[in-house]
């Protein structure tokens, strides 16, 4: 797959912790430093670059002399706090050798979940872009975020940070050519998915997990960063970064990687906030006939197609919407609590103010408050 860079003017580009650590070293210069003269090479061209870069937890270790990564919450958010001052001045020398300064934005799922967070972080962001020879580098703040520690990874933040700048393209560069077929660190005749234009269950099946003592993540975070950025109309390519220049050569299509094509009909800014940028606070499980409505129709989410709830929210706040499987096909702003939704699931709209006193709303979820994924 061939990508045109004038088509680019704003590129996200994650790098993981196998990219900046060897087995040598936990922050290996060589490695790293064909990706940062891409990167200033980008910028010489007029290209706006965002990095999103992990290892400071890895670079911690280094300090420390740990061959495996901690395990204990304390001791992981220590490690990462006295990694993270090295892993800038790890990118501050390479930088440096082309006359760019760097920035470092620590982030968590707070900062998103927060519409003026969110909405202070991008202005942030997109000011530094403003200045020719500035690169923002941006890490999760694992010596705060609990989640972030425990469930999070860079390639999911990546594609929230692509999303919410708008970017053209979003570059994960890992320690392997793409998506294969099976999982390549257990067959000897992996096959290279090439395209990937349509999410399906089967995908899932391919995932293999981290395959570092330093990282997290693993084929199923990319796919889930590979998803958010495609619903919100950002193609995402996978490629190597062990491969010397891989960003020149993904330009010049003398790179195997994967592609992933992104959606025709993007999600809308404000809904790809409620989609990926807040938290939800709880679930409401609905029936066939409201899949159906909300799925084909574009209709709203009404208390009759509601058959359960799980969790506890307020008016307001963010919820998940999952099938009779389970499966979450939409996030929304709920109308009414966790509490009220009990009490009118399964009834008509005309029914509501006499279960609840009360009548607020028709719907649970208004279409304009809903993103469906």
């Amino acid at each position: 797959m061939n990508i045109d860079l004038d088509d680019i003017k704003l590129l996200v580009v994650k790098v993981g912790t196998t990219l900046v650590s060897s087995s040598r070293s936990f922050l290996d210069q060589d490695k790293m430093q064909p990706i940062v003269e891409d990167i200033a090479n980008l910028r010489d061209r007029g290209k706006k670059v965002i990095l999103v870069s992990s290892g400071a937890i890895g670079a911690g270790m280094g300090v420390l002399g740990l061959k495996t990564r901690p395990r204990l919450l304390p001791q992981k958010q220590a490690v990462a706090a006295i990694g993270q001052s090295k892993l800038m001045h790890f990118y501050k020398d390479l930088f440096n050798q082309y006359g760019m300064r760097v920035a470092q934005i620590l982030l968590t799922k707070d900062d998103f979940d927060d519409r003026a967070k969110y909405l202070n972080a991008r202005n942030t962001l997109t000011t530094l872009l403003q200045y020719d020879n500035i690169i923002p580098i941006v890490n999760e703040n694992d010596t705060v975020a609990v989640d972030e520690i425990k469930f999070g990874d860079n390639d999911t933040l990546s594609a929230i940070v692509a999303s919410k700048m708008r970017a053209d393209l979003l570059a994960i560069l890992t320690n392997v050519d793409g998506l294969y077929d099976c999982d390549p660190r257990k067959s000897a005749v992996p096959k290279l998915i090439r395209e990937v234009k349509n999410f399906s269950e089967d995908l899932k099946k391919l995932c293999g997990g981290a395959s570092a003592e330093t990282s997290v993540g693993g084929m199923a975070s990319k796919l889930e960063a590979a998803r958010i950025a495609t619903l919100s109309g950002i193609g995402m390519v996978l490629a190597n970064g062990e491969r010397a220049h891989v960003l020149q050569k993904i330009f010049s299509g003398d790179c195997e990687t994967t592609y992933f094509h992104p959606r025709p009909q993007a999600i809308s800014g404000r809904k790809r906030w409620i989609a990926f940028g807040s938290a939800p606070r709880g679930k409401i499980k609905i029936d066939g006939g409201a899949r159906r409505a909300l799925l084909e129709n574009g209709k709203s989410l009404l208390a009759s197609g509601v058959t359960d709830v799980a969790g506890e929210f307020n008016r307001g706040d963010t919820v998940s919407i999952v099938d009779e499987e389970k499966k979450e096909i939409a996030r929304g702003l709920s109308n009414y609590s966790a509490e009220e939704v009990r009490k009118i699931k399964g009834s008509h709209s005309s029914k509501i103010s006499k279960l609840l006193g009360h009548k607020d709303y028709d719907e649970v979820v208004h279409r304009d408050n809903l993103a469906v994924l």
